[in-house]
């Protein structure tokens, strides 16, 4: 039943290339992996390691964050490029057509300098790195290399404008291009032509750089396809506001706008992310050029794509850029638009390459999205911790068959932090909003708070409910209010009082609510594996937490790869916390595969 349904999507012929199989895979922020090799932050390369690592324990999905080229936040979902990759992860032992020898020496220099410390990797060596390739370049002869120029020539459509926004932005340093001089705002062409003449060398140095960049993520495909790998890659939904992208294609966005997502119960703010949404009228009225050419370009590094944010595409929340509020709608606004408006991306997106695309349909869902995977056969996400039916865990057998299964992801918690500071509690900062919008005085809401909760097990901003708060109506006692007037939070309330033993009983696993070991994280992804769903992809954080001593450095409320809706030095910058090598010779690997083949995903 399960190959007739793919076979008999949307997406067929993809299904056929990568095989209709239940698989296991790793995910992985590349700038937290390192090997001996490594300068100071994970390179492509590095990824080849990783690739034994899947082969040694048979998971055979890599999919990846995205490694786009990005600005000074590092975001990985914020690029300045949708289509050029990041140079701080190229391996510069590893360059092509370029003798580096009299270079050994500063490379040392600089992976001794940057070596990470505290756990976080240097940024600074993105800089740094850059300069290094720069003088390499120039002692480099790149004119008779035809792999170059055919890369160049193949990759006009987006290599030229990144280039020249690369160059114009160290021309006029710390400015965004909305405040660069009108002529190289609008792109006049005798203004680009200027710079042009008078920047070739650079130019090409940024050409050079995306080449080589491009050279080492492809042979990282190759490699890991010869042991029967697959690369998943994540592209992200939007693109930063100062960005190639935006800055060539204006038209393409709708500027005045910025995306986000509607409050909902676990951001009761709602949130802006300050990317301007796309004008889908202007992209389809050039033929969806710019969506084909992005997967076209991405086909050559990926055997499948994340689609992130699936949801976005039939509708998109958006606020006045001016407005520092986050109260905003969605475009289009009419919801009987939303699955048409959806699909005919979908189609484009489809029809564009030989990639398998998986959705990412997290937060507020539309009802159409269900269907519209299913008739694809594009997989979406099953989270565990949040699947649920009539506030109880849904049985494995009730996920989705095109769907990957997962205890985490890189904008939540750990699954072991989940379970010792999340699970059966209420984020404070949200029952306190919840409460204002009910008309409870302060005074009462930190009254109820003592009563409410027990304060030995409420850590890290998050409220335990008292085992004596058994009953909506007790709840509802309490604070003073009807039910009628408390709406989310007695909705909240349901889903998580007893989570705890609810998640031990969906697990069949007589342990207890206070075991933090081994055995408790090996049950969750036991039955991650187990689920109807084609795929099971979890964060290389929780494979490490098979191992006691990493599971000791992971299981601390502010061991995250990244918090939404914060601005913080500790996002996106946590190392794993073993290397690669360490990686390859872990007693658990062997563990890893018996779960595997248990579970029938080898």
């Amino acid at each position: 039943m399960t190959e007739e349904y793919f076979l008999n999507s949307r997406t067929a012929d993809k299904w056929r290339r990568i095989g209709v199989k239940r698989r296991a895979g790793v995910c992985a922020a590349l700038y937290s992996l390192y090997s001996a090799q490594s300068t100071a932050i994970g390179e492509f390369t590095d990824l080849k390691l990783l690739a034994d690592w899947c082969g040694k324990t048979g998971l055979s999905i890599i999919q990846l964050l995205p490694v786009n080229d990005v600005g000074g936040d590092f975001a990985p979902y914020n690029s300045v490029s949708s289509f050029a990759l990041d140079p701080m992860y190229l391996n510069i032992n590893e360059l092509i057509n370029a003798d580096i020898t009299d270079f050994s020496k500063e490379l040392e220099r600089l992976k001794k300098k940057f070596r990470p410390r505290f756990g976080r990797v240097s940024y600074k060596i993105k800089r740094a790195k850059i300069a290094l390739l720069w003088s390499i370049y120039k002692v480099t002869k790149t004119d008779n290399i035809a792999a170059f120029t055919q890369f160049k020539t193949a990759n006009s459509y987006w290599l030229n404008d990144y280039t020249m926004y690369k160059v114009i932005s160290e021309l006029h340093p710390d400015i965004g291009w909305q405040n660069w001089p009108e002529e190289l705002r609008e792109k006049v062409p005798s203004a680009l032509e200027e710079i042009r003449v008078n920047n070739i060398e650079k130019l090409e140095f940024y050409c050079w750089m995306q080449w080589q960049l491009f050279s080492q993520m492809k042979s990282v495909k190759d490699y890991a396809a010869a042991k029967g790998i697959f690369i998943l890659g994540d592209l992200p939904f939007l693109v930063s506001r100062e960005s190639a992208d935006v800055w060539a294609h204006k038209d393409y966005f709708i500027l005045e706008l910025a995306s986000g997502a509607p409050p909902d119960m676990y951001f009761a703010m709602g949130q802006k992310w300050g990317m301007p949404p796309y004008n889908w009228d202007k992209i389809a009225n050039d033929g969806f050029t710019y969506v084909r050419e992005k997967l076209v370009y991405a086909q050559n590094f990926y055997d499948m794509y994340r689609i992130d944010h699936f949801v976005g595409l039939f509708r998109v929340w958006v606020s006045p850029v001016v407005d520092n509020s986050i109260s905003g709608s969605y475009i289009p606004k009419e919801e009987y638009l939303w699955e048409h408006h959806g699909r005919r991306i979908i189609e484009e997106m489809v029809n564009a390459s030989f990639m398998l695309p998986c959705a990412e349909d997290l937060g507020t869902v539309p009802g159409c999205s269900f269907h519209v995977l299913y008739e694809f056969g594009i997989p979406g996400i099953d989270f565990q911790r949040y699947y649920k039916s009539n506030f109880q865990f849904r049985p494995p057998s009730d996920y989705r068959i095109n769907s990957n299964a997962v205890l985490s992801t890189h904008d939540s918690s750990f699954w072991i932090n989940w379970w010792q500071f999340e699970a059966g509690t209420i984020d404070e900062k949200l029952f306190e909003l919840m409460c204002e919008k009910a008309g409870i005085t302060i005074g009462h809401i930190k009254y109820s708070k003592q009563v409410l909760f027990d304060k030995k097990r409420s850590v890290a901003g998050r409220l335990y409910w008292n085992d004596s708060v058994n009953s909506p109506d007790e709840l509802c006692r309490i604070l003073g209010k009807h039910p009628d007037e408390l709406g989310s939070l007695v909705y909240s309330y349901m889903e998580s009082y007893g989570e705890k033993q609810k998640f031990l009983n969906y697990l069949g696993y007589g342990g207890s609510i206070e075991e933090k070991g081994v055995q408790i994280v090996q049950k969750a992804m036991e039955s991650a594996h187990k689920t109807a769903s084609i795929f099971s992809i979890q964060l290389l954080q929780e494979y490490l937490c098979l191992n006691e001593e990493l599971l000791g450095k992971i299981s601390k409320p502010t061991c995250r790869i990244n918090t939404p809706g914060s601005v913080s030095r500790n996002n996106w910058s946590q190392l794993a916390p073993i290397s690669l090598e360490g990686l390859l010779d872990l007693p658990e690997n062997e563990q890893i595969r018996v779960q595997l083949a248990d579970s029938a995903r080898l």
